[in-house]
């Protein structure tokens, strides 16, 4: 039941916990002190808690609790706790460790410490999720917090813990590790990496006088250093008032410094020999740590190391220059952690390379960025729909980070930048492109409808490049490009000569906007459902079953009819619709159902008609207005009749902006559906445990599981629980092969105390209670909300014809989001860091969608 710390290592995880294990390991890595010590192992925990009357019930209970259940959680939590701690401890482990205290100097104080399965893991730290305990004496007090050891695997933060990570109660034991305490005059922390940025080129390190509970339990601020290339380059101070210090007897106490206790508590030599320690551990371990230290008697002493969970992995190179990548996922609003097979879909849809990294994409702009013409051009592309991301890139351009060469003979062409000239209004064009796309897509699903095997993925292989045919059309860029240009020429030109910017007014109501249409056709459904109350009623319930349960009640089929019609026109689409394993809305009709209840409880009749004719009626007489200003003023007929011609460009073709994403959508339902019948067929089999398991493999993998009958699920488990890590990282604007995370700022000096600053993209002011929300499906929203989330992509807009302002963290004045609200004279303000932390759910807002700022009233 004990082994010795230099017994114990990395392939013992399951029988000492990781921290044990970590600290095994570093007992035989060179030039690193650990306190010597011994481990009390798993074996232990299980045989107090196996013969535990109840145990296994209250798990049981736990495991049934919703994750929100807080209170819930809590209660059972305590019960499971207060079992395990009266639980007596088996004689032999008893026995053995009083023998291991025995063989030490009567009087030695020891470091009681937990040891969880599940802790200080490459992807779950638990970092003080459970208890440790300090300065304890004698055998029977060291049987004492053992046993609470064992039951602060239950401490309420360690249970949320598990069940955000998905871990099975049953599945973790608690070790405990048993240490020489260390008296150190000065410890701390180190991180081998830098925790905020995740530079993997700094080093961290942070310092408190005494015992390093002072720094871990927040009751003092830490003195701090950063170091890069063997020198500290940054140092912090911190107001030094108390110290943690070993009380008599056993346990600890704080103690009050006095104003003289302000000298540097390490020496710059110093700091460079943890740096060094730090590397060292870092390599022996296999990654970036995070280390606490002690330091007595003139000598470090290392007392724990993890790895840092909450960095952001790098990209792989095959070179050792910096590489600067920009995020893919914040230029398609789509932000999430996307699961293996929608990654390699859309590396199969893309025609960029790209690169991968916490399960997001990223594009590596260093070679335009090694030119003056290719800096300029990706800056003022980026300049114009993300100006946090431009200001990424300035940081990182302005330390020099990217040399410059010469420009080559024939420049590489700017991602985004335009490509061809402008085209006059044609709306024939557009219902052209239009029809087009709708025909592939359709051809498409009857050439893969029905195959199977290795042939259905013959199929999909053979239609990806009219995907991309159809999707990187020039035709097609042309037209919106031909739209954006517009938009930009009007604010800019018009700015200068009315000073306004009136293109958000005249985007309203545009023909041919599919995604606008999508949320105008919710409210038709809405009114289909209203006549009838019963069928009203039920869509209240909340079944799962929802459409066949309507056609049990009174106009039921009516109100089944309308939502399936939808669903044909619209239901290829859902939240983060660019990863193909995400569920669509025909897959969840129920998902919907919210929404159409908040349309059937806020909106009268014809509320889809009347917006769209009062859009269209404002966008009338602005332009009108707008004509009439400018021929009553200097060189007026020319510069009227210039902007009554971007006017026409901009409403012609502005709505077919959203076209081509949604026939790609289309597509990647066809797709879908296709694919999940082949994993049904390989779960019939016994081939894959779950259609979901197909998820979690490339498609390529999956096509030789497909063809070889044969799924390595030790792999598919592993990147669910890789998955699950990725999902709680947030992706950087800008990424750099050092690690270095970059968001941007907005660099303004106009923004009041309780304001946000964003980007503005919709004009206007709206003042409503803020409804921060996470995912769209069950969102209770009321006319005259304001929506606060972190994206927008085009499956949210039916949200939008019941909102009255729109806040997002990430977003640029020509994404969807964007787009929508303009059309729908929606004031928003997309780009606003930490929008969905900083506003509370229910918090009255300020949208000022003129000026990019949000004003938090209370």
């Amino acid at each position: 039941m004990l082994l010795q710390l230099g017994e114990v290592g990395r392939d013992r995880l399951a029988v000492v916990g990781g921290k044990a294990a970590h600290l095994g390991e570093l007992t035989r890595t060179a030039g690193i002190t650990v306190p010597g010590g011994w481990c009390v192992t798993t074996g232990a925990y299980r045989a107090v808690v196996e013969g535990a009357p109840g145990f296994d019930a209250l798990l049981d209970r736990l495991a049934g609790l919703p994750a929100d259940d807080a209170d819930g959680l809590a209660a059972v939590a305590a019960e499971v706790r207060g079992l395990v701690a009266s639980r007596p401890v088996p004689d032999d482990v008893a026995a053995a460790v009083a023998a291991a205290v025995g063989r030490s100097p009567a009087g030695t104080a020891w470091a009681v410490r937990s040891s969880a399965t599940a802790e200080d893991l490459p992807t779950a730290s638990f970092a003080g999720q459970q208890d440790s305990y300090l300065n304890v004496v004698g055998a029977d007090a060291v049987l004492d917090r053992v046993r609470d050891c064992w039951a602060s695997l239950f401490t309420d933060r360690a249970v949320a813990y598990r069940r955000r990570r998905g871990l099975d109660h049953r599945a973790v034991a608690m070790a405990v590790v048993v240490q020489e305490m260390v008296v150190p005059d000065v410890s701390g922390v180190l991180f081998t990496a830098d925790p905020v940025t995740s530079d993997r080129t700094a080093t961290v390190v942070e310092a408190v006088p005494g015992l390093g509970e002072a720094l871990v339990s927040g009751l003092v601020a830490a003195d701090g250093w950063t170091v890069r290339d063997g020198t500290v380059v940054d140092r912090r101070a911190a107001p030094r008032t108390v110290a943690v210090r070993p009380a008599p007897g056993g346990g600890i106490r704080t103690e009050r410094l006095g104003p003289h206790d302000d000298s540097p508590l390490l020496t710059d030599d110093q700091v460079l020999e943890l740096a060094r320690l730090g590397r060292t551990i870092e390599a022996g371990l296999g990654g970036p740590q995070d280390v606490e230290w002690c330091l007595s008697g003139g000598r470090f002493q290392v007392v724990q190391s993890r790895p840092i969970t909450t960095l952001f992995p790098v990209p792989d190179t095959d070179d050792d220059r910096l590489h600067v990548y920009l995020s893919v996922g914040y230029q398609q609003m789509m932000t999430d952690a996307m699961r293996p097979l929608g990654l390699s879909f859309w590396q199969m849809t893309t025609p960029r390379p790209m690169a991968e990294a916490g399960g997001r994409l990223f594009v590596d702009v260093t070679a335009a960025l090694g030119t003056l013409s290719g800096r300029d051009g990706l800056l003022a592309v980026m300049g114009r729909s993300d100006p946090l991301m431009t200001d990424a890139l300035r940081t990182v351009l302005d330390r020099g980070a990217v040399p410059l060469g010469e420009d080559p003979a024939t420049p590489a062409p700017v991602h985004g930048a335009p490509t061809s000239e402008p085209l006059d209004p044609d709306p024939a064009l557009v219902a052209e492109l239009v029809a087009e796309v709708r025909a592939s897509v359709a051809d498409a699903a009857r050439r893969i409808s029905g195959r199977v095997g290795p042939e259905l993925f013959a199929a999909v292989r053979a239609d990806i490049p009219e995907l991309r045919a159809r999707l990187n059309n020039p035709r097609s860029t042309r037209v919106f490009m031909t739209a954006m240009d517009a938009a930009y020429w009007i604010d800019e030109h018009v700015g200068e000569w009315l000073g306004e910017r009136p293109s958000d007014v005249l985007t309203r109501s545009v023909p041919d906007n599919v995604t606008s249409q999508m949320g105008l056709a919710l409210l038709d459904v809405a009114d289909a459902v209203r006549p009838y109350p019963a069928a009203v009623a039920l869509l209240r319930e909340g079944r799962e079953d929802v459409l066949d349960a309507l056609g049990s009640v009174e106009g039921g089929t009516v109100a089944r009819d309308a939502i399936v019609g939808w669903l044909d026109a619209y239901g290829a689409r859902c939240v983060g619709e660019i990863d193909i394993s995400r569920p669509r809305w025909h897959e969840r009709p129920a998902a919907l159902v919210p929404l159409i209840l908040g349309h059937v409880d806020g909106e009268e009749p014809g509320a889809g008609r009347r917006r769209f004719e009062q859009g269209r009626r404002e966008a009338e007489a602005t332009r009108d207005d707008l004509l009439a200003r400018l021929r009553s003023g200097t060189d007026g007929e020319a510069r009227a009749a210039r902007t009554a011609l971007m006017i026409d460009r901009l409403r012609t073709f502005i709505g077919y902006r959203e076209f081509p994403k949604f026939g790609m959508v289309s597509r990647y339902a066809v797709y879908r559906a296709a694919l999940l019948a082949e994993a049904d067929r390989l779960v019939a089999a016994g081939v894959l445990d779950d259609r979901t398991d197909a998820y979690y493999l490339r498609f390529d993998e999956l096509e030789q599981v497909s063809r070889t009958g044969h799924a390595d699920l030790a792999l598919v488990r592993a990147r669910r629980a890789e998955f699950a890590a990725y999902e709680a990282l947030t992706p950087p604007r800008v990424l750099t092969s050092d690690g270095e995370c970059l968001q941007g700022s907005y660099h303004r000096d106009d923004v009041p105390p309780g304001t946000l600053a964003g980007l503005a993209v919709s004009a206007g002011t709206v003042e409503g209670r803020a409804r921060v929300v996470a995912d769209l499906s069950g969102a209770a929203l009321e006319p005259g909300d304001v929506l606060v989330t972190t994206y927008t992509d085009p499956s949210w807009s039916p949200a939008f014809v019941t909102i009255a302002g729109l806040v997002t963290e990430v977003g640029g004045r020509m994404t969807h989001g964007a787009v929508v609200a303009r059309e729908y004279g929606l004031p928003a303000v997309v780009g606003v860091e930490d929008a969905t932390r900083l506003i509370r759910d229910g918090q009255r807002v300020r949208v000022d969608g003129g000026s990019g700022l949000v004003e938090i009233l209370g």
